[in-house]
């Protein structure tokens, strides 16, 4: 085979094997097809798309890719949760460990920053000392002893993934469907859970831009999951606005701890409890009303961070960090945005205030660049809500670049007023069980 016609078939449309597939990414791993190339391939992917029996192919090729880490296959206590990526989606790190308190394993293999949003794992990595490259050994010892751990794929874990996801991110090609589902499930499967629960972002914010866009994602994940044998559900949730109220990796753990304490901006507990209603449901520890009950009930006693604070010293993180009031990284300057008009918020532009993110040095624009966990901001005003002049809309940390004058106007361009009050958007927009 040819790599060369594989990208050129793909680049006009045609339907590809799965032996061509296969080879494609078998040749990619072991190095004999070129980053340019793959570059190449992804893109054509991104234009043409695939098919669903293209796309099992793409996520059963790049999961052998690796090894797979494998544990209890008639156990449904394994379950684990993706999110499609959003603006302030720090459910993750309070999820993983509320699940475990109330009983289900969680292997959640996560990833970094892609595009305008944050990345779990360089939130996590605001925590000193925490560790997101467990070996496989570490990672499933870490499930089986305390319930959760968030980490990053090794070199031996789907590594055709670890590669492109990397090149999508830098190439202009993270928002196609066929590369979503791939890279999401191939990780995903390959860190052992029986049975995935999908957050898919819609609005401004999220690469699914609308509904119908999310519920073909949704449905595309589901469809691949069912081929391999495995159980799933997805909700469609609202990205028009950040959720909760920090954006920014080491606030967004700040908030995660505060949430995880009791103290939760009500979006982002209402997302959390409904997936963890569903992670619960399909690892037949409860259901309905008595999943919601059991996941507050753990909240309120402490347990779900408590579990919190043993994965991360179980991940070699500094846990008197965590337990103290002041914020976990202070940003070099904290300044106000304020509102100039009356009226109420009418829409925010999160895809904007995610690329300000970027700006600060909170995300990438390169391969392997390093990031500022202090940076990010803290959300006043959402939409509905009513403003006068000079209140505070937003609360920005920053480490003095760009300047301040440019970021005040940056981010008060990003929050739009009107002078009637409108409904906020609908928070969960669909469930599929």
């Amino acid at each position: 085979m040819n790599p060369v016609e594989i990208i050129t078939a793909k680049r006009n449309g045609e339907e590809l094997s799965p032996d061509e597939i296969r080879y494609f990414i078998d040749e990619f791993t072991a190095g004999d097809i070129t980053d340019y190339q793959m570059a190449a391939f992804l893109m054509a992917v991104y234009f043409k798309s695939m098919t669903t029996d293209e796309t099992v192919a793409l996520t059963v090729a790049m999961l052998e890719s690796g090894e797979k880490i494998v544990f209890d296959p008639e156990s449904k206590l394994y379950v684990d949760k993706h999110s499609s990526g959003g603006l302030g989606d720090k459910v993750s790190i309070i999820l993983a460990p509320l699940m475990a308190a109330c009983g289900l394993k969680v292997p959640m293999l996560s990833g970094r920053g892609l595009g305008h949003t944050g990345g779990t794992l360089d939130k996590l990595e605001s925590i000193p000392g925490f560790r997101t490259d467990l070996s496989i050994e570490e990672f499933k010892a870490g499930v089986e002893s305390i319930g959760c751990i968030i980490s990053g794929q090794t070199p031996d874990i789907a590594p055709a993934d670890r590669r492109m996801y990397a090149l999508r991110d830098v190439t202009g090609t993270v928002e196609s469907v066929p590369l979503i589902c791939s890279s999401i499930l191939s990780k995903k499967f390959a860190s052992g859970p029986n049975s995935i629960v999908f957050d898919i972002k819609c609005g401004n914010g999220a690469f699914m831009k609308d509904q119908k866009q999310a519920e073909h994602l949704g449905k595309s994940l589901i469809n691949i999951c069912k081929a391999m044998g495995k159980g799933s559900a997805f909700l469609v949730t609202d990205m028009n606005q950040p959720l909760g109220q920090a954006v920014g990796n080491a606030l967004e753990i700040d908030e995660a701890i505060a949430v995880l304490q009791g103290n939760a901006p009500a979006d982002l507990i209402k997302v959390v409890l409904s997936l963890g209603e569903c992670m619960l449901t399909m690892g037949q520890v409860a259901s309905g009303e008595h999943a919601l009950e059991l996941q507050k009930s753990k909240i309120d006693d402490g347990s779900a961070f408590e579990k919190f604070l043993e994965m991360v010293a179980f991940q070699g993180g500094d846990t008197k960090s965590l337990t103290k009031k002041s914020p976990l990284i202070p940003a070099k300057k904290v300044f106000l945005v304020k509102s100039e008009e009356a009226g109420f918020i009418k829409a925010v532009d999160t895809f904007r205030l995610g690329r300000l993110i970027i700006e600060m040095g909170g995300g990438r624009t390169k391969l392997g660049q390093k990031i500022d966990h202090s940076v990010g901001f803290i959300i006043h005003k959402k939409i509905g809500d009513e403003v006068a002049p000079g209140d505070i809309i937003m609360e920005a940390h920053s480490s003095g670049k760009p300047p301040d004058d440019y970021l005040v106007r940056a981010f008060a361009g990003c929050i739009k007023p009107g002078k009637e009050k409108i409904k906020e958007p609908k928070l969960i927009k669909q469930q599929f069980k």
